[in-house]
């Protein structure tokens, strides 16, 4: 296939400003559209979108079930697609490799998402390394099955990995490319036909990403998407819930449960993630400052809207000796809304985080440490948005466990608002017991480089995807390895083979009874 990047690129612009859904291989206008405001300027109106209603459902309930429950591919069937995909996959790898091509989507993404530029095309690298790594017959082996030989000649038992066919995929403003990019190609991948909603807010993007994949290959049948309120995709579920065979959710944990109840339990979900990241008694201080800038990174990148974000840090008191938080507020200090190193927050006001912020300080012993004050030069961010400087609030230990303190304590903030706390070596079953009556499990760091503390945290702790060592974090990118929460059977991954053969295919067992009848097999049952 020929690639022209340029002709690509004219392409998207062309229909950038005035978004439309997708539904049954065309795309749709709708009867209202609503404007998307800048979150950086109040003033700037940057696109339309369709605000579909619940007359306009009817078109993608009968999209979805025309998909049969053995997809669109499976390994008995159009199996030419597992190739298609692959090279679907690497034209697009290619195209995500053209320098004007990267910058646009990395340039997109920070209009409707403001983080830093770096965090934006690191979106973009992701997507691009996951895309190659499932091209060419790396989709086929994605469908790998086994064989067992049977009791007699002609018996045995095939293994498959079969999509589910008529799927969901809802997916959360934070990463606007990476994830919906990651779990719909995986989607594609078994052979599934996914109807797909990102965040209104950042729904351009993936609209953008799906022209580029139809420019590369992509057949245009293969994938619904719609721009709707969260009532009306909620209505739309209701609506499909006998039909569609699974939806794959990455947001707040509160929707997670309600989904899993309207939909009997067919849902895999990556969720909140409240994550801690513990350091331990062997302080180097030629680590300190490597350390101190992951910290920054892990708590504030992105204004902390990760669902990996570093949201408590148990620091050993030989790091608090050493200097650690100062550190801390020093690289912290450095951030500004001028490069968006920190920046406009999408799901928390800026009230509702300095009244959270108030709620920790009251706590016996507790008080902030640096930050918590509303943004400087923020006065054009929208009301509905939030926008404070990186913070802080140290919580003794002592009374981060007593009850009537920990749910206020666990309480993820999707913005720029940590808790720190210290510990000593008698101190670590009650950091432990921390981590252990956390409601989801998502990422987790442990900051040693002692074998014997490091194994003695990892096996009395769960979280799905950890990193440990002195230069482990909370946050990293998913195209080189698990990433998902652990500890629930709902959990979905994403990122690695195993993660897309866990949330996007069923096991299929096929046993083959062929050969000859000699009269001893009837006399055996018998």
């Amino acid at each position: 296939m020929n690639l022209n990047p340029t002709k690509l690129l004219t392409e998207l612009i062309a229909h950038r400003g005035k978004l439309r859904n997708l539904v049954a291989g065309k795309w749709a206008d709708s009867a209202i559209h609503k404007k998307l405001i800048s979150p950086v300027d109040f003033t700037v109106s940057l696109l339309q979108y369709p605000d579909t209603q619940i007359d306009q459902l009817p078109a993608f309930v009968e999209s979805l079930a025309s998909c049969p429950t053995y997809g669109l591919h499976n390994p008995l069937y159009n199996v030419e697609r597992y190739r298609m995909l692959g090279r679907v996959s690497w034209n697009a790898s290619v195209i995500l490799e053209d320098e004007g091509i990267a910058d646009y989507f990395a340039r997109l993404i920070q209009s409707v998402m403001p983080k830093s530029y770096a965090q934006c095309v690191g979106e973009v690298a992701v997507t691009r390394e996951f895309l190659r790594n499932f091209s060419g017959d790396q989709v086929r082996f994605l469908a790998r099955g086994q064989t067992f030989p049977g009791d007699r000649l002609g018996q045995q038992t095939q293994d498959h990995r079969y999509p589910y066919g008529p799927v969901g995929i809802i997916t959360p403003f934070n990463f606007p490319l990476e994830i919906p990019a990651l779990q719909l190609l995986g989607a594609l991948y078994m052979g599934n036909r996914p109807v797909i909603k990102a965040a209104t807010t950042v729904a351009v993007v993936l609209e953008q990403f799906l022209i580029l994949l139809h420019y590369c290959g992509l057949p245009i049948g293969d994938v619904d998407m719609i721009h709707c309120s969260g009532k009306v995709m909620n209505k739309f579920l209701e609506q499909v819930q006998d039909t569609v065979r699974l939806v794959q959710f990455t947001g707040s944990s509160a929707v997670a449960e309600d989904l899993s109840i309207l939909l009997r339990g067919k849902v895999r979900v990556e969720d909140a993630g409240f994550n801690p990241k513990i350091l331990g008694p062997d302080f180097d201080k030629k680590f300190l400052d490597y350390v101190a800038w992951q910290c920054d990174q892990d708590a504030y990148a992105a204004s902390g809207q990760k669902c990996s974000a570093q949201s408590i840090l148990f620091a050993h008191e030989n790091w608090v000796a050493g200097g650690l938080f100062q550190k801390l507020e020093t690289l912290a200090g450095k951030r500004n809304l001028k490069d968006l190193t920190i920046g406009p927050v999408l799901s928390w006001t800026t009230d509702a985080m300095i009244e959270h912020i108030s709620k920790l300080e009251a706590i016996p012993g507790a008080k902030v440490i640096f930050g918590g004050n509303a943004l400087d030069g923020g006065g054009k961010i929208p009301s509905q948005y939030g926008a404070i400087a990186p913070a802080a609030v140290y919580v003794p230990l002592k009374e981060i466990v007593k009850p009537e303190n920990y749910g206020l304590v666990t309480t993820e903030v999707f913005g720029p608002v940590q808790v720190v706390t210290g510990w000593n070596d008698v101190d670590l079953p009650l950091v432990l017991e921390v981590c252990e009556r956390m409601t989801n499990h998502l990422t987790m760091a442990v900051v040693s480089n002692d074998p014997v503390f490091v194994n003695h945290v990892l096996g009395r702790t769960v979280n799905g995807t950890t990193y440990a060592g002195m230069k482990a974090r909370t946050t990293g990118a998913p195209q080189n390895h698990w990433f998902g929460p652990s500890g629930d059977p709902r959990a979905a991954g994403i990122g690695t083979p195993e993660a897309i053969i866990g949330v996007w295919s069923g096991q299929r067992g096929i046993n083959e009874d062929f050969g000859p009848i000699d009269g001893t097999e009837v006399l055996a049952q018998s």
